[in-house]
């Protein structure tokens, strides 16, 4: 299972780009965050890093986020573009499994899950989504939740339809 900043360094540089531009189109606020925590973090004045062309700007905090110290603003990040930008794959992943949420939200997550389920969410999903941004959510949603999922992170390893 991987986590939210090493998601970032495995992730080719289209689909990090994608999230940035969701984020910046789609939650302003979430991406003006961002933009401070890795000015913080590279010692810089947000400033300047804000005054910088949007490519350059992305490319920077796409490389900050790779590092071990950003996992919460990785995390952060991802826990939004996915809430925000990819509402429908979590609801298809979730009714896959039987699992009630609202809008692929979950109030209790289940401790545990039968390697079924978990097969039947993985394929319904990938049947309708780009595989990479499949597997971003699959290693966040283990990676985040509460409840890690023996035989989700099982299969994230040993399955290899679910590389990068």
């Amino acid at each position: 299972m991987l986590n939210s900043h090493e998601l970032f360094g495995f992730m080719s540089p289209e689909t990090a780009n994608q999230i940035m531009e969701d984020t910046f189109g789609d939650d302003k606020d979430m991406y003006k965050a961002t933009v401070a925590t890795i000015a913080q973090s590279r010692k810089l004045r947000p400033i300047f890093v804000q005054r910088q062309p949007r490519p350059q700007r992305n490319k920077l905090i796409l490389e900050s986020l790779a590092r071990p110290g950003m996992s919460q603003a990785a995390d952060n990040l991802l826990r939004n573009w996915l809430l925000k930008s990819q509402t429908e794959m979590l609801k298809n992943f979730l009714d896959a499994m039987g699992i009630e949420h609202e809008d692929g939200v979950v109030e209790d997550l289940p401790e545990d899950v039968t390697d079924e389920a978990v097969a039947k969410g993985i394929d319904t999903i990938l049947e309708k989504y780009d595989k990479e941004t499949v597997l971003v959510y699959l290693h966040a949603f283990n990676s985040m939740n509460e409840c890690t999922w023996k035989n989700l992170d099982s299969m994230l390893q040993d399955e290899e339809r679910l590389q990068f």
